[in-house]
């Protein structure tokens, strides 16, 4: 064979090898934004666990503290707040939207946390089962929301490395096209988390018992 003939073959064979590296390469990237994406959604699937647990949550409070109106207006109006900003891939790609997400969420457990403190202001209501079903179900998707976060975290700082390195950089600006996404800070994210581990119902003390009046059977 001729030399040019030879040169010819290497360099279509260089150029095949490369063109199948930038498409795995690109196809890799992709496949990793799909898992974030599915992490997303399982955090959201979390967070909405907990918006729904709430209006059972107040209502049964309010059977037993009516008068403690303040925090549950409080929580209720958290609960509102929260629903109103989407946790989606323009608010995972926005330092600034991230941050007012964490906000609203920061503001809803900080709200839950002061109905955990007036709880413990009700012997009959802790002991109601209705209510200790409900603090197993908030423990259960509080204990959820951190692991799924915590595995978002995990998936997006994989893939901003792979984005921000060579050849995953140069591929992604050519091909891709993905964006880097912001991590959960956990100082933003789980800082306020309520503690509502529910142990053993306390013996009524004076002053619980004469503001829970005629309700103990």
């Amino acid at each position: 064979m001729k030399p040019l003939a030879i040169i010819g073959i290497i360099l279509a064979g260089v150029i095949i090898l490369g063109g199948t590296s930038l498409v795995s390469t690109s196809n890799g990237i992709i496949t990793q934004d799909a898992i974030v994406e599915q992490m997303v959604g399982q955090v959201n699937s979390a967070l909405q666990r907990r918006l729904d647990l709430i209006p059972n949550l107040v209502e049964t409070v309010k059977g037993y503290a009516a008068h403690e109106n303040q925090t549950l207006t409080a929580v209720i109006a958290a609960r509102a707040s929260a629903t109103q900003i989407k946790l989606d891939a323009s608010t995972l790609s926005d330092p600034a939207k991230l941050k007012e997400f964490n906000m609203a969420q920061g503001q809803l457990s900080a709200a839950l946390g002061k109905l955990m403190v007036v709880s413990e202001q009700y012997p009959n209501l802790k002991a109601d089962k209705n209510f200790q079903d409900l603090m197993a179900q908030l423990e259960g998707t509080e204990n959820r929301i951190k692991i799924e976060r915590d595995n978002y975290n995990a998936a997006v700082t994989a893939l901003n490395v792979r984005i921000r390195t060579f050849p995953g950089s140069l591929v992604n600006a050519l091909m891709s096209h993905v964006k880097e996404r912001q991590v959960f800070q956990a100082e933003e994210a789980a800082a306020a988390a309520p503690k509502v581990s529910f142990g053993a119902t306390a013996p009524a003390a004076p002053a619980p018992a004469a503001a829970a009046g005629g309700e103990a059977k």
